[in-house]
């Protein structure tokens, strides 16, 4: 895919949606954290309907450490891997008041250091909470850089660099937010609704959804 025809896509997912951002709920950079470290193979939506029952009493490290990993569970069982989750939210809370003064780290290194933050979550956290021009790629992501042309690449973070590389650098900042939700809405994953896509006519996939 050349220069002209990528930038064309970025155009149009920008006029058509100006100002995307995520659809996990969340007030503080530290609440986006959590949000996120839950999101992992499981919904937003279902993120959020756990996170609304304890962020208003839970919603600091102070205070989600003083809940402990036992009441942490409690309102997380809906979501997949949960002991897993309070387990890493938990730990992460006491690194954050140890390490980091109860705040969350703006570098991706000290985000990876803490439990159960991984590449694409530090890279959500710090584009959304911090405006750092990153790039999380999600399963969604990965989809739809490999059937538009847009980034090809075996695994994720070949996806990654070569969207760093390829999205001209004034749409890098909300670009992973509409690749997200582009792969969520339109370019699902059995049957793309290659129809109703604004950008069917500029994707290189070659088997699109007739109309």
């Amino acid at each position: 895919m050349n220069a002209a025809k990528r930038r064309e896509i970025f155009a149009r997912l920008q006029a058509a949606n100006p100002h995307p951002t995520t659809e996990l709920e969340y007030d503080t950079p530290f609440q986006l954290l959590i949000a996120v470290l839950l999101s992992a193979q499981a919904t937003d939506k279902s993120v959020n309907i756990a996170t609304r029952k304890f962020f208003p009493a839970y919603g600091t490290p102070q205070a989600l450490l003083a809940l402990g990993e036992e009441g942490l569970s409690d309102y997380i069982k809906t979501i997949g891997l949960y002991r897993t989750k309070a387990k890493n939210a938990i730990a992460t809370c006491r690194l954050l008041i140890e390490q980091h003064g109860g705040e969350v780290p703006q570098t991706r290194e000290a985000l990876e250091a803490l439990p159960g933050v991984g590449r694409k979550t530090a890279n959500v956290v710090l584009n959304t909470a911090f405006g750092q021009p990153t790039m999380a790629v999600d399963t969604h992501i990965f989809r739809v850089s490999n059937r538009t042309g847009i980034a090809p690449g075996k695994n994720v973070l070949e996806v990654e660099l070569k969207l760093e590389k390829f999205v001209p650098r004034e749409y890098m900042q909300d670009a992973h937010h509409w690749l997200i939700l582009q792969g969520r809405y339109v370019c699902v994953a059995r049957k793309p609704k290659c129809p109703q896509c604004g950008i069917s006519d500029l994707c290189e996939y070659k088997d699109k959804t007739p109309a």
